[in-house]
């Protein structure tokens, strides 16, 4: 990889993605609402700054013209909170998905790598049951499968290469959402008690190194027409997970495990390859559990987030 086109240059992962391909010395088109948000990234001189609302979205490939290897789309609208209830603002995602699809092809990209989300094996399992009830978070989640469905097929039918990455739950510096690893970890800072489900379920959490890196690898080597769970090869209960962020962060604070009642998972990790990014790629994550939780809380405290 050589030139690649980022969407979403300015928000979580597609920014950390973004500058971990130009320390890479890869050329990067940074696509973003406000080019305010890319000012950091402005002195290298493999940056180049696109400003692109979604509604410009049909114009990327008068904006850039370039051989472009790869094209990252990671730009969505509501990603945590009451954003998922908005079933146009997600609808509205999928279309804008699919016109960077369409952008790619134009630009002559050799490949399309869609930013999907792990809650996508929650649908896959729903579809095929009898009887679920779904919770607001399902509408992006549909949203999100629906888009990678539509991007594959329209991908296929016009040559160009495409992968997925359904992330687990993301977490790290300028992760400004108030999902769970931030709200635990905050709590803990505060010494502000823990209210919890049981915990007792398979889970996995990703911190924000580890996910560009497996967009690296997706980019670079991942097959056409896959898609890959991002995320740890071995997985660890919930449970355990927040009890070694409080033995990391504040031993002493309480953690009540079963204040709120489980939510049924609707994943099933036996039915999901997690090796599969390891075996095409050799991608595997890598980040210290206890390093990346005092980085992000370090940030978290600094942000007052």
């Amino acid at each position: 990889m050589k030139k690649a086109i980022v969407t979403g240059a300015g928000g979580f992962i597609g920014g950390a993605l973004t500058k971990y391909l130009l320390d890479k010395g890869i050329t990067v088109y940074g696509v973003d609402i406000n080019t305010d948000k890319l000012k950091p990234l402005i002195n290298n001189e493999k940056f180049i700054p696109v400003e692109a609302d979604f509604s410009k979205y049909g114009r990327l490939h008068e904006l850039i013209n370039d051989d472009i290897d790869v094209f990252y789309h990671f730009a969505w609208q509501g990603v945590y909170g009451a954003a998922f209830r908005d079933y146009a603002l997600q609808l509205n995602n999928a279309r804008y998905a699919c016109d960077a699809l369409i952008q790619a092809v134009m630009i002559n990209c050799k490949k399309f790598v869609f930013a999907g989300t792990m809650n996508e094996y929650e649908m896959d399992n729903y579809i095929k049951a009898d009887y679920f009830e779904p919770r607001y978070t399902y509408i992006y989640s549909a949203v999100k499968q629906v888009s990678e469905a539509i991007c594959k097929t329209l991908a296929y039918n016009n040559n160009i290469e495409f992968c997925a990455g359904r992330i687990a739950m993301a977490y790290g510096e300028n992760n400004r959402s108030m999902m769970l690893p931030n709200v635990v970890m905050k709590n803990l800072m505060a010494n502000t008690p823990c209210k919890l489900v049981e915990g007792n379920d398979l889970y996995d959490m990703i911190y924000i190194d580890d996910i560009v890196g497996a967009f690296e690898a997706i980019g670079e080597h991942g097959k056409n027409m896959k898609s890959y769970y991002v995320g740890h090869r071995n997985l660890r209960t919930m449970r355990e997970m927040i009890e070694e962020m409080a033995d990391i962060l504040n031993p002493r604070c309480e953690l009540q495990f079963g204040a709120y009642p489980d939510v049924p998972s609707g994943v099933d990790y036996n039915s999901i390859d997690l090796d599969a990014l390891y075996n095409d790629t050799g991608f595997e994550c890598k980040a210290d559990f206890k390093e990346s939780i005092v980085k992000t809380a370090d940030w978290l405290r600094r942000e007052d987030i």
